[in-house]
């Protein structure tokens, strides 16, 4: 027989759990195997079990089976599948998730993403950095940084700057800027510095659920300690963990992203763009930023405002757009997936720009910069590395939206 073992009674279990506690769980009753969610999966071609035929393991008693392959890490939680769903299925944040806790209790978790849990688990963020240095980038800037526990007075916003965004030395320079632009606007900021802690999205996309519920609970203590008005991020997977996970664990705090935050006060912003970004510029857009909370507009709104640019869009782009690879533990698993692929969602989508831009030749004759625009933390570092590796690529620039409207304000 091809599957001797047939665990019916732990499937079963799975079912019973995944509808019980899964929001919209019980949708995946209504599966009909139209297979329409491993064809928007990206990796879905190299899974030995793609989200369809996991749902098909499950309704055959078959999860323990299933549990032996390690193709489910090939899955980068980017909310495709469940995009494409016509049950509405919550495939992402339910079952692959789920499978991907099943697997970690199981012990078949890829040794590049163990050895991320574990930094998390002790030093509180994936990249195994100290604590105290999680400011580090704030120090010497002028003016000073207000830090919570130093300054202890209420503040309007408070800054949860995130794991890249205060340690990745890419990612650092988009931090730098959005400073900048605070500061230009006269809010009234303040950050947690070292009592900041993971977000914990990630982990919990890639089944470590308890190690991210430990984590919202250190942020929430943090948050209890001191008065501000809104939480505000650059980080769309802390957005997205602040917004619509941390409330299930009775954390709720008002949160936007920088885009949403600079939108509203566009009116303030467009008298300070006074140079002229002679660019053409795709947006790229991020999976818990588009997919998971339907942000689209507020990013293009602030990239039409910068004198010079012109917006171009990608073939995949809003709702279709393709993920650069760093979510649902993605960061943490890339020398797996290329093992299994030998391919690189980042170099794809870095040739759907250089597509949409036009090659470096045209744009030399022209003088105008061709920039691939973000507003993620995770994505820079991606980016710029597979731009490195494909030729076809090179003068394309990666640059955050935050560091674009600093340049046109002369900040």
């Amino acid at each position: 027989m091809l599957m001797e073992t047939k665990m019916i009674d732990t499937s079963t279990e799975f079912i019973h759990q995944f509808v019980e506690t899964v929001p919209e769980g019980e949708r995946i009753r209504l599966c009909i195997q139209c297979g329409a969610c491993s064809g928007a999966c990206p990796f879905g071609f190299v899974m030995d079990f793609p989200p369809h035929g996991m749902i098909a393991m499950l309704r055959a008693g078959m999860l323990d089976d299933m549990l032996k392959s390690d193709t489910a890490w090939m899955c980068v939680s980017c909310l495709a599948c469940t995009q494409v769903c016509p049950a509405k299925i919550p495939v992402t944040d339910g079952l692959t998730t789920r499978v991907k806790e099943e697997m970690l209790l199981a012990g078949n978790v890829p040794t590049e993403l163990q050895d991320a849990l574990e930094k998390a688990q002790r030093y509180f963020n994936p990249l195994g950095e100290s604590p105290r240095k999680r400011a580090e980038w704030a120090t010497k800037l002028e003016p000073e940084i207000t830090i919570m526990a130093k300054a202890k007075r209420p503040v309007d916003v408070l800054w949860f700057v995130g794991d890249y965004a205060s340690y990745h030395p890419t990612a650092r320079s988009a931090t730098l800027a959005l400073t900048k632009i605070l500061n230009a606007l006269n809010v009234d900021f303040g950050i947690l510095g070292p009592e900041e802690v993971s977000d914990g999205d990630s982990l919990r996309l890639a089944g470590e659920s308890g190690l991210f519920e430990m984590m919202a609970e250190k942020n929430a203590k943090a948050f209890e300690k001191y008065e501000f008005n809104e939480i505000f991020t650059s980080d769309p997977h802390a957005y997205n963990a602040l917004k619509n996970e941390y409330p299930r664990l009775d954390i709720s705090y008002p949160v936007r992203h920088f885009t949403q935050f600079f939108v509203e006060r566009l009116e303030q912003i467009q008298p300070l763009l006074k140079k002229n970004i002679d660019a053409n510029v795709v947006f790229h857009d991020p999976c818990y930023l588009g997919r998971a909370n339907d942000i689209y507009e507020e990013p293009r709104q602030l990239l039409q405002s910068i004198p010079g640019v012109e917006l171009v869009e990608m073939s995949h782009t809003r709702e279709n757009s393709l993920c650069c690879g760093g979510g649902g533990g993605g960061m943490w698993l890339d020398g797996f997936r290329w093992e299994k692929a030998e391919a690189r969602i980042s170099e794809w989508r870095v040739r759907e720009a250089v597509s949409a831009l036009g090659n470096h030749e045209t744009t030399n004759e022209s003088g105008r910069a061709r920039i691939l625009a973000i507003a993620c933390p995770y994505e820079a570092p991606r980016f710029e590395d597979a731009i490195k590796s494909m030729p076809s690529a090179e003068g394309l620039i990666v640059k955050d939206i935050a560091e674009l409207l600093a340049e046109s304000m002369g900040v």
